[in-house]
């Protein structure tokens, strides 16, 4: 080994046990895909099944309740993208011009940490809130408003899943754009000063273009959860009431599988969706090296 290579080689070692997680818990149980070209039984193990080829997708592709979830899931998915993306860009541009930093600082902290709670402790929390005698319906009762039972009705459950999800995860991308706010230039802003910009043109022609790469790489990144509309999140917040319009593909793969038992099925479905993620994926990181120049490797 030359020089180079040894001086190297403790930061390649620090990297093994990462390469050795990611073998052992991401590649490995890739040798489970074969369960969806099979009518698997537990009994007969992995090699054991009988193996029935694309038997599992034409049947999952012929379900009724398919097409009615890949369509809940992508249609929660991208109001989830848009209002990401929206929400934390406005709420780092009014940050941006307080000038009290005690204040901004504090903001900043408290809309940080829902971020670090899990669905299930926000699950039990938005339950309690929503609920027919939660804050929130005592509060339209005020207005002369009846109750709403916004986790038991189809045309409310939707909207309560993006809130809730902005709610929570707003902060940590508001944290993002306000680092590259900081990356502007500063001599940008005096010289937009001198030319008699307001505050409001400064925002719209200095901040807003400075923040454009990290805003559009954001962007195109998140074309890969297209079809990820949060299963945690989900999970935690449905019933059978609201199955038409809040069921997704994370959900209806885990009651196939787990509470039905039709693992083939739940397993082609579940690659179904890990193929079309890859492909937008691939989209996604192709569009970010051709607009922003973003590259992993």
């Amino acid at each position: 080994m030359n020089r180079k290579t040894i001086r190297q080689l403790p930061l390649h070692l620090m990297l093994l046990p990462g390469i050795v997680f990611a073998i052992v818990f991401s590649y490995v149980p890739m040798v489970g895909i074969v369960i969806a070209f099979q009518q698997f039984l537990p009994v007969n193990g992995l090699f054991g099944s009988q193996w029935i080829g694309l038997d599992n997708f034409t049947y999952a592709f012929e379900l009724p309740d398919f097409t009615k979830v890949l369509g809940n899931t992508v249609y929660i998915a991208l109001m989830k993208i848009v209002a990401g993306l929206a929400v934390p860009v406005i709420i780092s541009l009014l940050l941006n011009e307080l000038r009290i930093h005690v204040l901004k600082r504090g903001i900043q902290t408290l809309i940080y940490l829902p971020h670090f709670l899990s669905w299930v402790i926000l699950g039990g929390i938005l339950t309690d809130i929503l609920s027919s005698e939660g804050i929130v319906n005592q509060l339209l009762g005020t207005f002369g408003i009846d109750p709403i039972s916004f986790l038991s009705r189809n045309n409310w459950f939707p909207y309560v899943l993006v809130v809730s999800d902005v709610w929570k995860e707003f902060g940590f991308s508001t944290i993002v754009y306000l680092a590259a706010i900081t990356g502007i230039n500063p001599s940008i802003y005096e010289a937009a000063v001198i030319d008699g910009a307001s505050r409001i043109r400064q925002m719209w022609h200095v901040t807003l273009p400075g923040m454009r790469p990290v805003i559009v790489l954001l962007m195109t990144l998140s074309l890969g959860n297209v079809l990820n509309a949060g299963f945690d999140q989900v999970f935690n917040l449905y019933n059978p009431a609201v199955y038409e319009r809040g069921d997704i593909l994370d959900t209806f793969v885990y009651r196939i599988g787990m509470l039905d038992f039709q693992y083939g099925l739940a397993t082609a479905i579940g690659m179904f969706k890990s193929v079309v993620s890859l492909i937008f994926i691939s989209v996604s990181y192709w569009a970010a090296y051709k607009l922003v120049n973003y590259r992993i490797f």
